[in-house]
């Protein structure tokens, strides 16, 4: 009897999917004010006010804020972000690109306002990760995905890039990051590129990339202590706080207290 109606039960197992999703979907976007994306036939990106949402439900649930930011491609495709480690240059790439990805599906989206031009794709080339059965380490990984997308990228397409480069000698992966911006530059889709090479900064202000502009986080300094606001603004940022966040992690003071006086001679 029920292989006699299998076919009308999995058709309305589908439909019950269907609207399970939506009226989840409804469900946040008006439980925390998410916004209808405006979808236009160009390539205007600006979206204000936007937040990651699964960062979001954490610091709701812990009594903490989520800081907002805004994020604009429309004068220049490409967004050049450095910044310190652990003041939230990933999750402003992640939360704009999950902003692309719910628009594109249907869905508000968790923002004040949001104007997008359609992407044809959406690349993402983040964490670290590798394919020892195959052969490829955590730098093989990072290169492949990266030929994948300059590949296949058109100037419709949406990208973010966290740290290119990072798994070599420096001098290899900062020469790697310059030409993959570079091509970027050429190609120009939408594109946020977090970098702690800040040199690659240099290139933008002598006008060698006119289609990539700096963004940096806001910090501060307060009786010797770093203060990340997780705010975006425009700019660059000259140091990474590499050594301030291996203090955060519990390192040892000896090595800490080494780490500073091997960077001040570098500097």
């Amino acid at each position: 009897e029920i292989r006699s109606v299998a076919d009308d039960l999995l058709a309305t197992a589908d439909l019950l999917a269907d609207a399970d999703v939506w009226c989840s979907l409804s469900y946040v976007a008006d439980l925390y004010n998410w916004t209808c994306p405006n979808i236009t036939n160009d390539r205007a990106f600006d979206i204000v006010g936007g937040r990651h949402p699964v960062i979001e439900s954490v610091l709701r649930a812990r009594g903490d804020n989520f800081v907002k930011n805004d994020c604009n491609l429309n004068a220049k495709a490409i967004a050049l972000l450095t910044g310190p480690n652990m003041a939230g240059k990933s999750t402003y790439l992640r939360q704009n690109a999950i902003i692309v990805v719910l628009a594109h599906l249907g869905s508000f989206v968790p923002a004040t306002r949001a104007i997008i031009g359609v992407c044809d794709q959406l690349f993402s080339r983040v964490g670290a990760s590798d394919n020892l059965a195959a052969g490829q380490s955590t730098f093989m990984v990072e290169m492949s995905e990266t030929a994948n997308i300059l590949n296949r990228t058109t100037d419709k397409s949406f990208i973010i890039f966290d740290e290119i480069g990072r798994g070599t000698a420096t001098y290899d992966g900062m020469a790697i990051a310059q030409a993959v911006l570079e091509f970027l530059n050429t190609m120009q889709p939408r594109t946020l590129f977090a970098t702690h090479y800040h040199e690659l900064t240099h290139l933008v202000s002598n006008g060698c990339l006119g289609n990539v502009s700096c963004l940096t986080i806001d910090v501060r300094e307060h009786n010797n202590e770093i203060v990340f606001m997780h705010k975006i603004i425009s700019g660059v940022a000259n140091r990474s706080y590499g050594i301030h966040v291996a203090r955060m992690a519990g390192m040892p003071n000896s090595v800490v207290a080494r780490a500073e006086s091997v960077l001040a001679a570098l500097n």
